[in-house]
């Protein structure tokens, strides 16, 4: 590699970096406005940010033909993701930011275990450790028993599930499907769930309220801008790690503005499904034909579908 090359994947690592920190302030945004419905929350998010991202993503598509190849999995695949984005805003108005995340980081997890018997992969002896051990982290940091457990908690385990279908459905039919319709259909879904929903659940807000959820919107345009772009600058198994930073924010913004205390199992879980999750892309670069968990993007992103990268240009 050049250090042209070098320069550039260094680029890629930094503005992933940024990217996710920004999605970190989006979600401890979504956090400060749980006074609201999350329908109400997701609504004004995609009028502000997701509408307009994926208006001009679909600019750049080659073929502006709309009609799915694979019509069920398609549905199913917007409706999975549209489920990731509402039951992570769930989640992160219940929970302590750094017990989401943990749940959320279980994605690629769970994607290496339905790659399996979905895309075919192998489950070998190092995928199966991995996979037990970032559910251990999870057990850690949780601690499940009666009294610790929440709403909140099945929420997040529902959108890391939920994550993890939509990007086994998106390799599977990516390479068919035309980026326009994988773009557009969790949008369009999105939009008449939390449209619908609206109306009975609607608060009044004041000005001051708008504007945080406007700024919600440019927090979710420009981390996806930024993510984007690292992808682009960088290989996928450089930037996919970078999304564990997201922990470090999360006990950031928890102690400064929301007074969530760390305990040191809660650290050590985290670092036990961070370190398997890592291993997990790390592996994946090597020796998977599909690489479910690399090309999954931020699956929390309604408007996610095949991104320009690094290694398709290199």
């Amino acid at each position: 590699m050049t250090s042209k090359s070098n320069s550039q994947v260094l680029r890629g690592l930094l503005i992933s970096l940024l990217g996710y920190a920004i999605f970190s302030a989006h979600d401890a945004l979504v956090k400060v406005l749980s006074e609201y419905s999350v329908f109400q929350i997701i609504f004004f998010a995609m009028l502000f940010s997701y509408l307009p991202f994926s208006l001009v993503r679909i600019t750049d598509a080659r073929s502006l033909s709309l009609r799915p190849v694979h019509p069920w999995l398609v549905f199913m695949r917007a409706a999975l993701m549209v489920g990731a984005l509402c039951f992570a805003f769930l989640a992160f108005s219940m929970l302590p930011m750094v017990q989401v995340y943990v749940l959320l980081f279980t994605t690629p997890v769970l994607i290496s275990l339905l790659a399996v018997p979905f895309l075919g992969e192998r489950l070998q002896a190092v995928r199966g450790v991995l996979i037990i051990c970032g559910l251990i982290g999870v057990l850690v940091v949780l601690r499940p028993t009666p009294q610790r457990l929440e709403l909140g908690h099945l929420f997040g385990a529902l959108s890391a599930f939920c994550g993890a279908g939509a990007a086994v459905i998106s390799r599977k039919i990516g390479r068919e499907e035309v980026s326009a319709t994988l773009i557009l259909s969790p949008l369009i879904l999105n939009i008449i769930l939390s449209g619908c929903l609206l109306y009975f659940v609607y608060k009044p807000m004041e000005l001051f309220d708008l504007c945080l959820m406007f700024l919600l919107g440019v927090l979710a345009l420009l981390g996806q801008l930024f993510i984007l772009t690292g992808y682009r600058n960088a290989p996928a198994a450089v930037v996919a790690p970078m999304q564990y930073s997201q922990i470090i924010w999360a006990i950031i913004f928890g102690s400064l503005f929301f007074k969530e205390s760390v305990d040191t199992l809660t650290i050590v879980g985290a670092g036990i499904t961070i370190t398997a999750g890592i291993l997990m892309v790390w592996r994946e670069s090597r020796v998977s034909l599909n690489q479910p968990v690399l090309r999954s993007r931020n699956m929390r992103s309604v408007s996610a579908g095949p991104l320009p990268s690094f290694e398709a240009e290199h």
